[in-house]
């Protein structure tokens, strides 16, 4: 008996290790829209059946969470719905930590929107370059194309193709922008005042903020992946914006080890 009650669990020990961990990406709009909404994305995750869900929030944003506090946003509607149906599910943070407070003490905020501002108001006053209007009108037109795919369902923004698009959109926000930025005086005279009461010129705000894009993914990517080495065999659900989440999905595959599956909410 006990020779038979060793190979079953010697058994049952090797399945649970071959187990692979299967990861969700999912691209959201945060604010409920007619063509996304909390039961729609519950309607996802009822489907994957997720023994974890990620969300874009810090540990301080994780922790208002439990206290019913901002809970507005389509992913954590969805996902308090789905943990009512199944109260064992483990909801953790994935965010890069102290995320809005860092960008305000770098001067990230508000330097990166009103930089755009200037870009704009600039370029409606013919002011730029032909060279730097193609770049502000191809960052339109991207995201204008991106704008109208997420008035699609769920798989319109949660695939290759539209990570292909994402990925060109933000990359022009990001790095060709800066093109415009880094070159004209008006940003390098435009100043905003740090919480440390320190000034910080739009150009070198902008730049922060450019180089923070590609941190901040690196770091949720990595997050996702530690994660993933702790509850290995498992199903884990990410949540977050669709313009995320070809960062995310990139990061994943360099730091996959064999150790999981990533796939689709439709697959």
């Amino acid at each position: 008996m006990k020779q038979i009650f060793s190979i079953l669990l010697i058994t049952v020990t090797a399945i649970c290790s071959a187990q692979k961990t299967e990861i969700y990406v999912i691209g959201n709009i945060h604010d409920s829209v007619p063509n996304y909404h909390p039961k729609i994305l519950l309607t996802m995750l009822d489907k994957i059946g997720p023994d974890i869900i990620l969300h874009e929030v810090d540990k301080k944003g994780m922790e208002d969470y439990a206290k019913g506090n901002g809970l507005t946003e389509n992913e954590i509607r969805a996902s308090t719905l789905y943990s009512k149906k199944n109260p064992n599910t483990l909801r953790l943070p994935f965010e890069f930590e102290g995320r809005n407070q860092y960008r305000k003490d770098h001067g990230m905020v508000p330097t990166d929107n009103l930089s755009v501002k200037l870009i704009d108001s600039l370029y409606k006053a013919k002011q730029l370059t032909s060279k730097e209007s193609k770049i502000y009108e191809t960052f339109n037109a991207l995201t204008q194309e991106l704008i109208k795919i997420a008035e699609g369902t769920p798989e319109k923004f949660n695939n290759s193709s539209t990570d292909r698009i994402a990925e060109k959109r933000q990359n022009s926000q990001y790095h060709e922008l800066l093109k415009i930025t880094d070159n004209r005086p008006e940003f390098s005279k435009r100043y905003v005042t740090k919480p440390n009461g320190e000034k910080i010129s739009y150009k070198d705000g902008f730049k922060k903020m450019s180089d923070f894009w590609d941190l901040r993914n690196k770091t949720m990517a990595q997050n996702i992946y530690n994660i993933a080495q702790q509850y290995p065999g498992t199903k884990i659900v990410v949540l977050t914006g669709f313009l995320h989440r070809y960062y995310l999905i990139k990061e994943l595959k360099k730091l996959n080890k064999q150790n999981y599956i990533l796939k689709e909410f439709y697959e």
